[in-house]
């Protein structure tokens, strides 16, 4: 089945971190530290996998995370196995009743925020005795976030647990009690984290008072390759989105004090290209799915946990990336030994061409039986479109995003408003 998994993932073989996980769990409870973008949830949901059984008609496998964000992100790449077993996942940020009629039908593998887990449970949703396997994903994350009763409430439920899988992106001097760890074995790759070979660290000297201005140069230079740029607190964020935003260089922004579905279309656009630049605070700095940020910038200079989360978004996977600095003079953080080198940037810097991509909204998903294949030949055949003009396509339950090449975009829509989408009636609309 390993094969086949790796082959539908289309991956040639697991990296280390992936194999060592796999042996540890075989043999007992593993405490998983790695780094951001090492591919830590593939490693843990095949182990997860060979304890799941297709006939056994209740949840078998229980894996808590900390953001509404991860958890569609496990679901996600677990679906993308192609394992033929159900899978749900459970967060807050909308009704309860339809998670209690999906909970009717009860999927192998559940994936939930601990509050909306333990919300679940204490109204009986779904039964706990079947369930042999607990995955704490982002575990250090659920403590800051204050899950702490959430998750000892849940774990005291489960009276059946034979197997126990802690995974964080940062080490732990102390594994909390309630989590009933059973001599755990440590498969520790933080120690690679962050002196990656492939991150180059740099410094863009900031003079007083211009630091936006620095910000948009370094943004000007890396062009059209996708950044991220982090700030301390969602103010800045607000404040540095103004600037870029008058000086006519789109980009999204993600913090907490954004609704979800906001943070969600904000989200999907970067991935999907429409937006090449997210400001964010360290809420983006691990735990979403963001694939191939080539370019970090650190507007505001974190602690010495946050640098290393927010450098982990690039240089992933093998792949080569950069993080920028912007300091004033003689400014360095505590926990360098040295400022990085100074990076001089071009003068005469031009704003990078907008991005190639829009996307638009259609009101169908999951539920309605429509797959990618359906939207595909749907938009190809009615909406005039030929395959280079999509991109990336996002389903959700109920919904789908799909990334549209920009110049064809008001033609499409206008087409496809009047076609049915698998005998059903949609709309569709570019996603504000």
């Amino acid at each position: 089945m390993l094969q086949n998994i790796l082959h539908t993932l289309k991956i040639t073989s697991l990296n280390q971190m992936q194999e060592e996980t796999l042996a540890a769990a075989q043999k007992s409870d593993v405490i998983l530290l790695s780094p951001t973008g090492s591919g830590k949830t593939l490693g843990y949901l095949l182990s997860v996998l060979p304890r799941l059984k297709p006939e056994v008609p209740e949840v078998q496998a229980l894996i808590l995370a900390p953001s509404r964000e991860l958890a569609m992100q496990i679901e996600q790449v677990f679906r993308s196995m192609a394992t033929g077993l159900r899978v749900d996942s459970l967060y807050g940020g909308h009704a309860t009743n339809p998670e209690k009629r999906s909970l009717a039908n009860p999927p192998a593998l559940l994936i939930g925020t601990p509050g909306r887990i333990a919300y679940h449970l204490r109204e009986e949703n779904f039964a706990t005795s079947s369930i042999k396997t607990l995955v704490l994903d982002e575990f250090d994350k659920s403590l800051e976030y204050g899950f702490q009763e959430d998750m000892a409430y849940i774990i005291g439920q489960l009276q059946n647990l034979d197997k126990r899988l802690l995974v964080s992106a940062t080490a732990m001097h102390q594994v909390p009690s309630f989590t009933r760890l059973k001599n755990p074995v440590t498969v520790n790759f933080l120690k690679d984290a962050s002196n990656a070979p492939a991150l180059q660290v740099k410094t863009v000297e900031v003079q007083k008072g211009n630091k936006m201005q620095a910000l948009l140069d370094v943004l000007c230079s890396v062009g059209t390759a996708s950044s991220m740029v982090f700030c301390n607190q969602r103010e800045t964020v607000e404040a540095v989105s103004d600037f870029l935003r008058s000086k006519g260089l789109p980009h999204g922004i993600f913090h907490g004090g954004l609704e979800q579905p906001d943070r969600e279309r904000t989200l999907m656009k970067f991935r999907n290209g429409t937006y090449r630049t997210l400001v964010s605070t360290d809420l983006a700095a691990r735990g979403l799915d963001i694939p191939e940020v080539e370019f970090v910038v650190h507007f505001q200079v974190p602690d010495q946990e946050n640098f290393t989360h927010r450098n982990g978004r690039t240089a992933r996977m093998n792949a080569k990336g950069t993080s920028y600095l912007l300091l004033q003079p003689q400014e360095k953080p505590p926990y360098l030994s040295e400022v990085p080198p100074l990076e001089k940037l071009p003068s005469n810097l031009a704003l990078p061409p907008a991005s190639p991509w829009e996307t638009v909204y259609i009101s169908a998903g999951k539920k309605d039986k429509v797959n990618k294949v359906d939207i595909v030949g749907w938009m190809l055949q009615k909406g005039n479109l030929l395959k280079d003009d999509l991109g990336r396509i996002e389903l959700q339950d109920n919904a789908a995003y799909v990334a549209v090449a920009k110049q064809k975009l008001a033609k499409a829509v206008q087409l496809l408003q009047k076609e049915k989408l698998k005998g059903k009636k949609v709309k569709i609309e570019q996603a504000n």
